[in-house]
C-alpha cells in the first residue's frame, strides 16, 4: 500500500513591501525581523529562490539544506510590481486582471496560467519521497490550496508564516489532481510580530 503524500506549504515572512500592500512578485526584497519556533529536525526544505523565502527558511529550519527552485516564485507582476491597489485601481487593464486573472495579464508580466505551469513543474521535479516542506509566496500557495481543496483561488487565505499541511492518499493521487483527504493550517510565527 502507498504511503500518504504530504505537503507542508509555508508562506514567507512579511517584507516592507508586503506591509505597504504592494505587489511584490519577482522583486527580491528581504523579510522583516520576526520570531518563530524553529524546527531543528527538518534536514531539507524546498522553495522559491527569492530572498524572502530563503531567509524565512533559515529562521524556521536553521539546520536544513535549502533547495531553491525559481519555478516556486510569485507571479511576475510586470509594470504593477511594487505598486498598490490604490495606485492601480483606476487602470482598466488592472481592473480586468482583478476580474479574471486567467484571461488577463499584467503589462510586461506573467499570466496566471504560466504561474500554474511553473508551480506544477516544480512539484513534478521534487525527488522521490512522500513528505515535503516548501517555502512559497501567496499566489502559488493559494493556487495549490485551491487545487487541493477543489475550491476557487479567491476562497483561499495564505497568511505570512502559516504552515498549510495537505495530505493525499498517495503521490499518484496528488499527481492526478485528486482532492486532498486532510487539510490543516498552523501559525509558525510568534503572535505580535507585526
Amino acid at each position: 500500500m502507498d504511503n500518504d503524500f504530504i505537503l507542508h506549504l509555508i508562506r514567507h515572512a512579511p517584507t516592507a513591501g508586503n506591509i505597504k500592500k504592494q505587489y511584490i512578485g519577482w522583486t527580491d526584497e528581504p523579510i522583516l525581523p520576526f520570531k518563530a519556533r524553529s524546527d531543528k529536525m527538518n534536514r531539507v526544505v524546498w522553495g522559491s529562490d527569492l530572498l524572502r523565502c530563503r531567509q524565512t527558511a533559515s529562521i524556521l529550519f536553521p539546520n536544513a539544506e535549502y533547495k531553491a527552485d525559481p519555478n516556486f516564485r510569485e507571479c511576475n507582476f510586470g509594470q504593477w510590481e511594487m505598486k498598490t491597489y490604490k495606485e492601480l485601481e483606476h487602470i482598466q487593464s488592472y481592473r480586468d486582471w482583478i476580474d479574471d486573472p486567467f484571461l488577463n495579464t499584467p503589462p510586461d508580466g506573467e499570466s496566471f496560467n504560466h504561474l500554474i505551469t511553473r508551480v506544477e513543474a516544480a512539484l513534478q521535479n521534487l525527488p522521490a519521497g512522500n513528505e515535503f516542506t516548501i517555502l512559497m509566496h501567496g499566489g502559488p500557495l493559494r493556487y495549490l490550496l485551491a487545487r487541493a481543496k477543489k475550491q476557487t483561488f479567491r476562497e483561499q487565505i495564505a497568511l505570512h508564516g502559516d504552515c498549510h499541511t495537505l495530505i493525499w492518499d498517495n503521490r499518484k493521487a496528488f499527481g492526478e489532481g485528486a482532492s486532498c483527504k486532510s487539510y490543516s493550517v498552523e501559525p509558525l510565527m510568534v503572535k505580535g510580530n507585526l
